[in-house]
């Protein structure tokens, strides 16, 4: 807007002709409001502001800032809303900034370039259409409330599916049941219409903002006489090829577990996608490892700043710098430098830009063996130090065959029962997932059950035995084994669901089979005074439907870093023999 002409003096009145040709001069594409509405605010040392036609109005040396009446002269066409299966179906940047004729909007002028700047950045592609496979639902009940402000559409035939899952006491069975729940919940809402979609967010799920729309009408489609048409996979992938045309540009997609189905839908020319929202990460390397090597240079760097004194038999160290974001509290750190002394030590405070390190105990030598037991590399010393340590309830430990996990936690566990007292019992639990075909049923009790399960603790007790029977001969062996069983209970994770746990050392063996639901039922168990150990290797899932990155074992390692209460490792060499170390890596 070009500025009316200057006064002459301070403080002089301004003519009002002087508005009226600022008026006339202004371009027609600026929207800034006509004179008759302009009200500027008292300056210093000025009057209020007066309308046009009632008094001129005093400039002082320095305005205040000007509030303006906007009417849009020439209004913005409504931009058109993306094609949904219902009207009421949005996108999420539908409509966003138009403005009908006549509005009216009272802004300062630096509000209004801040919003002009951020309509820009906002996203303005309309809302995705995500056609969900029954295996999804299946997999996760919530999956319904994950896709953000997209909307979902629902096959007739996938109610269908749902249908013939929902009997029986299998977790497909139960996640069934909970999806329908889900659907009558979302129905049932208070002027919920069908025809128009269903609001996702009317249960309270705010982190959804679209749509459920069911398939309420024949669809017109033609697949290739090669799909046979009576199939339920291939009624779904005909209900996404017309839900393409009939919605066109917007994007539909199928999102199913089925390796096979996105498969076909891809050969179809149709966008499918997998379910990735039960993923804890998308790649396995990503995952906390409860180990960081600190820079060859930490010393020259930090060493004029760091603080340290003694306490009992450890030593600690305050230290600053840039790697203190990169720290959590129970994470392991090492420095090793060619002629320089190593320091292994662990995260035991973090305030503010510093962190405090606290030295380990060396488990490797043999004055500090745990149950005969001595560690053998530095992940097994990291690995000890959390297993023995009181203020530590939830451990993880990781890697591969051979590396010592269930020997470490057994080992750790007897010296705790047995000589410290500091838990009463160790509980031994796995998930029953069989590499193979299933062998039938087993005979005898929920112990005796379970009796071929735990080869790998009947293994361990052995060793474990053995070095602890010392020179008492077979009768000292045998009593030292008999004393140990009588410690250990091994139970069925079929019964877990309702159980409180009271000063029990429990033993999660084979981890990785597990669901994050499954992981979580476990883990809430812990009463007072018990410490969980979760053990596993990601790399041997034999759960049908589980990855590394689904994992209930990933999802807890995940969940529970930066703890103080917990931690993790990941164990890295190898100790049961050359040859298991060699198949480990080439096989």
């Amino acid at each position: 807007m070009p500025l009316p002409p200057a006064p002459s003096r301070r403080a002089a009145l301004l003519a009002p002709e002087a508005y009226k040709a600022s008026a006339r001069a202004r371009p027609v594409e600026n929207l800034l409001p006509d004179p008759e509405t302009v009200a500027i605010p008292a300056s210093r040392g000025g009057r209020k502001s007066a309308r046009n036609d009632e008094a001129p109005i005093e400039m002082g040396a320095a305005p205040a800032l000007i509030q303006v009446e906007t009417r849009s002269r020439t209004p913005e066409p409504a931009r058109t809303p993306a094609t949904a299966p219902a009207p009421a179906a949005r996108s999420s940047a539908s409509t966003r900034g138009s403005r009908s004729p006549g509005s009216k909007t009272t802004a300062s002028a630096p509000a209004a370039a801040g919003a002009s700047r951020s309509k820009k950045a906002a996203p303005q592609g309309p809302a995705k259409l995500f056609v969900l496979d029954t295996n999804v639902l299946l997999h996760d009940p919530t999956s319904l409330f994950r896709f953000e402000e997209h909307d979902i559409f629902l096959p007739m035939i996938v109610l269908e599916e749902l249908d013939g899952h929902k009997k029986g006491m299998t977790e497909v069975a139960r996640n069934g049941r909970q999806t329908s729940r889900t659907l009558d919940a979302l129905a049932g809402v208070q002027g919920a219409d069908i025809a128009h979609g269903l609001k996702l967010d009317s249960t309270g799920q705010r982190a959804a903002g679209g749509h459920l729309f069911f398939q309420t009408a024949p669809l017109d489609y033609s697949l290739p006489t090669s799909l046979p048409q009576g199939k339920a996979d291939n009624q779904i992938l005909g209900v996404v090829e017309a839900l393409r045309k009939l919605h066109a540009p917007r994007e539909v997609v199928l999102v199913s577990k089925d390796i096979n189905m996105r498969v076909k839908a891809r050969a179809l020319g149709l966008n499918a996608e997998d379910y990735q929202n039960d993923k804890t990460l998308e790649d396995g390397d990503l995952l906390y490892s409860g180990v960081l090597a600190l820079p060859p240079d930490f010393w020259a760097k930090s060493g004029k700043n760091v603080e340290s004194w003694q306490s009992g038999a450890s030593t600690y160290y305050r230290i600053g710098g840039p790697i203190v974001p990169q720290l959590m509290i129970n994470q392991f750190v090492y420095f090793e430098a060619p002629g320089e002394p190593s320091m292994f030590a662990r995260v035991s405070e973090i305030r503010e830009k510093t962190a405090v390190l606290q030295t380990l105990k060396d488990y490797g030598s043999a004055k500090h063996a745990v149950w005969g037991v001595t560690t053998r590399n530095r992940e097994q010393n990291y690995a000890m130090n959390l297993l023995m340590d009181p203020e530590v309830d939830f451990v993880t430990l990781t890697g591969t065959a051979g590396t010592g996990k269930t020997l470490l936690a057994l080992a750790a566990g007897l010296t705790q029962v047995l000589d410290d007292r500091r838990y009463t019992e160790i509980i031994m639990t796995r998930a029953t997932v069989s590499v193979g075909e299933d062998i039938g049923f087993l005979p005898g009790t929920e112990e005796e059950k379970m009796g071929p399960w735990m080869g790998a603790l009947d293994d361990n007790l052995e060793f474990l035995a053995k070095g602890d029977g010392g020179n008492a001969g077979e009768w000292g062996r045998a009593a030292t084994n008999e004393l140990i069983r009588s410690r250990i209970k091994i139970k069925s994770m079929n019964f877990m669901r309702g159980r409180t746990f009271l000063n029990k050392y429990v033993i999660i063996d084979e981890a990785q089979n597990l669901t994050p639901k499954q992981m979580k039922t476990l883990i809430t168990r812990a009463g007072p005074g018990t410490k969980i150990i979760c053990m596993g290797n990601l790399a041997q899932i034999d759960t049908p439907y589980l990855t590394e990155g689904s994992s209930g074992l990933t999802y807890a390692v995940d969940r529970f870093k930066g703890w103080p209460h917990s931690g993790h490792i990941t164990l890295a060499r190898g100790e049961r023999s050359r040859l298991a170390d060699f198949a480990s890596e080439v096989l």
